[in-house]
């Protein structure tokens, strides 16, 4: 243990070294230097930002230059080259995020400073005092040991320090071949790339913990891609998108010394390394939670201990940020969990629109593991795996009471503490409060109503002693037209088994119990039998029956509510109160976000040449919580036939950003 203690003592020290080796970066003093003379300038340039890559030198680094891809052992980075593109141009780039390395906005505007955006980013053009490497790490995908992943499209670029002493990894993805590529190509498409791009700053702007999106760039470069393995591949354009976080390493990068799992037979490149291990303990806690490593610098294992802790509570009350505005991750890996908490690797994902506790946002998860009533749980279980991943420089009987002490109770505070928020409930907290929201949510299930919208709308709820423009009668209409159709909640609840495949299942888990578990779900089975139960309902109803099982179930939670707000409004101004609670309301519930189809418009004009759209969503995300939009309030609808790889040409019609989505988008899929 002495020796665990030595060595965090070490690289702590380490940070203030002056010793770096020539071409890996600036010193900690150099970076600091330079850090002051940009604080004094105010200004940096592409040509001049302050590298300072801690990374490569605090983490070993693969001696081999060999191309191709390879199994990487003891080392957590290898060197890369971006492999250029033809003709690379800028979409779009996020002024706020290139901001954080010291960019100024007026000096990144105009096609100059484009087109020195578009080569850099891309790849084509080496930025002074970067140096590209792949990050090695394992994971556990769709709950099985993957073995070595690692980056296989993206690469680090190196990371800056900005005048105010933060520090911001820089990485494109998209940028070719690594030695993690694996079959693949290493590229990324306009699709993906336009989603990952605006998804990330989305999320930036609704306050939740996100890495960023700097820049995305398109090129004359294709590759094939057959997006719903049909047979059916494309060419599509190359496209490269920058991302910036304090550091993109993960769960999965301390799973890379798993020894043999017991299931897949398969093993971590760097098994049996612990002194690596140690290193990269030493490195992401002296970094990234330096106040943990002051406190315990004399004892690695209460660090360690904290430092999962803290891990712990932010991986909670990021998923509990996630539920409370409907986003749904839709590949959990333990490979895709920033170990710093924050929200990492947009790959499918989604918002929902139509409330449903089921809602799955990734087209190829089969069996429902990353549905968004899943997610919490799942979130928990990947912290098991990276629990299992630190012995022994954390006993796995901390860690697991660790996560059994914080993760449930942090997640379920944090989670009623931002509804109380939605709901404008700010001046006391009741018992009551927790079944108020459920009731809420099971309404909401059951009306099919719009997430986004229906909890927007709530801030205009018409409260007693306060003078509105409208009744009480006419909110409800209000609530009401955001409720699901008969044909919608028909489509939804459609049963989705072979009605044979159902019955043998059901025979079987009734004659052979073992075999039924290997063939069968019992979830999904339970879900399968309400669904059949919901639509033979669906069916015999009218619409005039469904609008007044609508009212009612909404005039039923409107009293409750009501009802609460009354003892919200004891002893104080009902109107200054009202006041308080719509402005709290309104900064808490979004009226704009990425929905799918916004992003599909987006994305069709962008493969048709025209960026405008990209550029004009990402200003409308910026300001998520605005009434009144940033930019024109209307989106171009696409045509019916729309699905995730074409929308066609994009038609004549409008229709604002913050709408239902139109009947079409219901055929995206997202894979």
């Amino acid at each position: 243990m002495a020796g665990s203690v030595t060595r965090c003592l070490t690289v702590t020290a380490g940070l203030s070294l002056q010793s770096a080796h020539r071409g890996r970066g600036l010193t900690v003093g150099a970076a600091q230097a330079m850090a002051m003379s940009v604080a004094g300038s105010g200004r940096v340039s592409l040509g001049s930002l302050p590298f300072d890559n801690l990374a490569l030198r605090s983490l070993p680094l693969e001696p081999s230059r060999e191309s191709g891809s390879r199994q990487v052992p003891a080392a957590c980075f290898s060197r890369v080259r971006p492999a250029p593109v033809q003709r690379p141009r800028l979409v779009a780039c996020s002024l706020p995020a290139l901001g954080l390395l010291g960019l100024q906005g007026d000096e990144l505007q105009g096609s100059v400073q484009e087109q020195e955006l578009a080569d850099y980013f891309s790849g084509n053009r080496e930025l002074p005092g970067s140096e590209p490497a792949a990050h090695c790490y394992c994971g556990h995908q769709f709950g099985n040991f993957a073995g070595q992943l690692g980056d296989g499209a993206a690469m680090y670029l190196g990371e800056v320090v900005s005048s105010q002493g933060q520090r911001w990894e820089l990485q494109i993805k998209g940028a070719g071949p690594t030695p993690y590529s694996r079959q693949s190509d290493g590229r990324k498409v306009l699709r993906s790339s336009i989603r990952e791009f605006l998804c990330s700053e989305a999320m930036f702007h609704l306050g939740i913990p996100t890495t960023r999106g700097g820049t995305c760039v398109t090129s004359d470069s294709k590759v094939v891609r057959d997006v719903f393995y049909d047979g059916h591949p494309k060419y599509e354009k190359c496209t490269v998108v920058l991302r910036i976080a304090p550091t993109f390493l993960r769960f999965g990068s301390f799973e890379i010394f798993k020894p043999t799992d017991e299931y897949t037979g398969r093993k971590g490149p760097s098994c049996g390394r612990n002194d690596i291990r140690i290193q990269m303990l030493d490195y992401v806690v002296g970094t990234f939670y330096p106040e943990i490593q002051s406190a315990h610098f004399q004892n690695s294992v209460l660090r360690n201990a904290a430092f999962f802790r803290e891990l712990t509570k932010r991986t909670a009350r990021l998923v509990a940020e996630w539920q409370c505005v409907g986003f749904c991750h839709g590949v959990l890996n333990t490979d895709n969990m920033s170990i710093v908490g924050l929200t990492i690797d947009y790959g499918p994902f989604g918002f929902m629109d139509r409330f449903d506790p089921d809602y799955i946002c990734n087209g190829s998860d089969n069996r429902g593991r990353y549905a968004y009533n899943r997610q919490p749980e799942i979130c928990k279980w990947n912290l098991s795996k990276l629990a299992e991943a630190l012995v022994p420089e954390l006993p796995l009987e901390d860690s697991q009471s660790i996560i059994e002490e914080e993760y449930n109770t942090v997640f379920e505070q944090h989670y009623l503490q931002k509804m109380r928020k939605k709901l404008g409930l700010l001046r006391c907290e009741k018992a009551e409060d927790k079944e108020l929201v459920s009731e809420l949510l099971h309404v909401f299930q059951t009306t099919g109503a719009d997430f986004t919208n229906t909890f927007r709308l709530l801030s205009e709820f018409p409260v007693p002693g306060v003078s509105t423009h409208f009744t009480l009668e006419e909110f409800l209409e209000k609530l009401i037209a955001q409720c699901a159709s008969l044909e919608e909640l028909k489509l939804a609840s459609k049963p989705r088994m072979d009605p044979r495949q159902l019955s043998m299942l059901l025979a079987l888990s009734q004659s052979s119990s073992q075999l039924f578990d290997l063939l069968g779900n019992k979830e999904e089975i339970t879900r399968e039998l309400n669904r059949i139960e919901l639509f033979s309902e669906l069916e015999e109803m009218t619409n005039e029956e469904l609008l007044s099982k609508h009212r009612k179930a909404w005039t039923d939670w409107l009293q409750k509510y009501r009802s609460r707000l009354e003892a919200e409004a004891k002893d104080v101004d009902v109107a200054d109160l009202n006041t308080e609670r719509v402005k709290v309301m309104n900064s808490n519930n979004p009226k704009f976000i990425l929905r799918n189809y916004i992003a599909q418009n987006a994305i069709t004009a962008a493969e048709n040449g025209d960026f405008s759209e990209v550029r004009q969503v990402l200003k409308l995300l910026e300001h998520p919580y605005n009434e009144e939009p940033c930019v024109d309030n209307v989106v171009q609808e696409a045509p019916a036939e729309a699905t995730t790889t074409t929308c066609g040409s994009l038609s004549n019609e409008r229709m604002p950003y913050h709408s239902k989505p139109p009947d079409w988008a219901r055929k995206l899929l997202v894979t």
